[in-house]
């Protein structure tokens, strides 16, 4: 039986129960974050709050859930682990089960068996990553990773904070997990193919050609033996691109899907590359670690992960290097982000599209079929740092270790910095840049945490990274002088936005999906009071409006200061909304009642005192 004695190490009773218990404990906050489960208050002692959930069973049987948890802002709540405990059959006892919980809240929530069916699959999915990191993270300390190579570090993330299901992926075996899974770290060789150019595209930024990027990227050696290899079999070496692919998506998806494609040569399989390559969080990108300079690469990959399928969008894929000289334009042609934030944009310089030949003919077709095949090369960060530059992923300041230190503890330890020093840098580095961009250029980028990238020099922040233009550019829908000159090209394909639509990409997309999380780290670990960080956040939003007084009636239009949002739900989105249907269009966040905003809250509460 394969892998059946190492499942074995890892399946450990305790290792299941302490993952079941973290799940649980999450579970339990997010889903009332996004109000769908309702705990009532039954006391309330030194800071602390004993909540109590009344569930029923279908034999009309009384479920309790009791746990302690501290109120947070932004309507968020720290659940202690420990204090979990249900009451069953007229016993309590020490919960840590999320499967049972689902199942418990299932009718009270109203979710349907067939969403509850698929959930608990990508439940048990993820309990089986998060013991294989929970065996591994047992023997690591923070304070060895803060050197680690920005690709290396990827791999040590633990998946979307805030979504439950966050490693369901869907479409995987448990030799995949082992294999392909960006916490195994296991590097990998990309496939190629030889795609016809009747069927295929092509499109690249202005000063790049198709052969100068792919003799680039291959070597001349290996480009020319695929070209032989295309001799070989008696085809016309021009006539067609090389594209690469994901091992697990030729095996799982093009074979089955692009059969007849494959008899009539339009698709030529043509063998692995020489390059090795590490998977990074989104699972479809690829750092390349024989070569750094060279390229990221994004390939699809049909699996269902968080709420959608892994895969390539055919019509942002084309554009992706317009949005690229886009954005870059911008950039380039204003001081404030050229010279003083000195942001690095790491461009989608060129894409390959293969569009299916009888899928992309079927008006209403589920949108997973229309992403299978095609590739976007992403300027590679380590070519766009300077000297004592250091890259990490954002989302790598909501790690702690086994022991309970956070990982942005020891980066605050080795900079010298005080921790509202460290902070302070920090929002000065990401924030200028995403505001200018917003304010000024009604464009935002989504900067949560995968997609956020911090240089850091000496451990400090020092300039920011942003990344994935292609699925994360979103423009203003009011007709904003600043976006005349966006290409024609990409008016049908960005999506445009409302004013507070707009917003959300900064205030979801950062402030709830990343900051939440990171003032309840330095709250448990420093003491430091989330007041005190949403005040210097604040104050680095002023400080950029007192800097730039001539678009004051964009900070109004875009009011990041106002009460309240309108809240966006990803759990809920998949355990109520959209659940497992498989549409035309991608899902996106549902949206359920208002999340009070912190940055106004806390001025009313500095007014108060004042």
């Amino acid at each position: 039986m394969e892998n059946g004695n190492y499942v074995q190490e890892i399946l450990t009773a305790e290792i299941w129960n302490e993952v079941g218990l973290n799940l649980l404990t999450k579970m339990i906050s997010e889903f009332m974050y996004e109000e769908i489960i309702h705990p009532e208050v039954i006391e309330e002692a030194g800071g602390l709050t004993i909540y109590q959930l009344l569930l029923q069973e279908d034999s009309g049987q009384e479920i309790s859930y009791l746990f302690e948890a501290k109120k947070r802002l932004m309507d968020s709540y720290r659940i202690y682990p420990d204090s979990i405990r249900c009451r069953r059959n007229g016993k309590w006892e020490k919960a840590n089960n999320p499967l049972q919980f689902i199942l418990d809240i299932q009718q009270t929530v109203g979710m349907k068996p067939l969403t509850t069916g698929h959930l608990i699959k990508e439940y048990n999915n993820t309990l089986l990553a998060d013991a294989h990191i929970l065996q591994e993270k047992k023997t690591k300390r923070v304070d060895e990773l803060i050197d680690m190579d920005y690709g290396e570090l990827e791999g040590e993330m633990e998946g979307h904070p805030w979504i439950t299901y966050n490693k369901g992926r869907i479409g995987f075996d448990y030799q995949d997990y082992l294999t392909y899974s960006p916490e195994q770290k296991k590097q990998v060789k990309l496939l190629w193919v030889a795609v016809h150019k009747d069927y295929a595209t092509f499109h690249a930024v202005s000063d790049l050609n198709y052969e100068t990027l792919l003799r680039a990227e291959l070597g001349n050696l290996q480009f020319e033996l695929f070209v032989e290899h295309l001799k070989s079999e008696g085809l016309e070496a021009s006539a067609y691109f090389f594209l690469p692919i994901h091992e697990w998506q030729w095996n799982n998806m093009i074979i089955q899907y692009f059969p007849g494609d494959i008899a009539q040569k339009r698709i030529v399989p043509l063998g692995a590359g020489e390059d090795e390559y590490l998977p990074q969080q989104s699972i479809r990108t690829f750092v390349n670690t024989s070569a750094k300079e060279k390229h990221h690469v994004k390939l699809p990959m049909s699996i269902l992960n968080t709420l959608v399928y892994r895969g390539l969008p055919g019509e942002r894929t084309v554009v992706a290097p317009i949005i690229t000289e886009y954005i870059h334009s911008i950039r380039d042609q204003d001081s404030f982000l050229r010279d003083e934030c000195r942001i690095i944009l790491p461009g989608e310089i060129a894409s390959m599209n293969y569009e299916h030949p009888y899928y992309s003919k079927l008006d209403g077709a589920p949108y997973q079929y229309l992403e299978m095949l095609g590739s976007i090369w992403r300027e590679s960060i380590y070519s766009l740092l300077e000297e004592e530059e250091h890259a990490i992923t954002l989302a790598s300041l909501l790690y702690v270790d086994n022991a309970g230190k956070p990982f942005v503890a020891s980066l605050i330890e080795r900079s010298g910095l005080t921790v509202d020093e460290w902070i302070d840098k920090l929002f000065n580095v990401t924030m200028p840049p995403l505001l200018h961009y917003l304010y000024k250029y009604g464009t935002v980028f989504s900067p949560h945490g995968q997609n956020t990238v911090v240089v850091l020099k000496d451990y400090v922040p020092h300039r920011l990274a942003m990344k994935d233009f292609v699925d994360d550019v979103n423009v203003s829908e009011e007709p904003l002088p600043e976006l005349l000159s966006l290409p024609e090209e990409l008016k049908p394909v960005l999506r445009s936005e409302e004013a507070e639509g707009l917003c959300q990409f900064i205030f979801t997309g950062l402030f709830v999906c990343h900051f939440r999380y990171l003032t309840d780290i330095l709250d448990t670990y420093y003491h430091y009071e989330e007041e005190r960080f949403w005040l210097l956040l604040r104050k680095t939003i002023i400080d950029y409006q007192k800097r730039f007084p001539q678009l004051e009636d964009r900070f109004r239009l875009f009011d990041l200061l106002k009460p309240a949002y309108t809240k966006l739900c990803l759990n809920r989105n998949r355990m109520i909304d959209y659940g497992y249907e498989d549409d035309d269009d991608r899902p996106h966040a549902s949206e359920f009642g208002k999340v009070q905003n912190p940055l106004y809250l806390v001025s009313v509460k500095e007014k108060v005192k004042s």
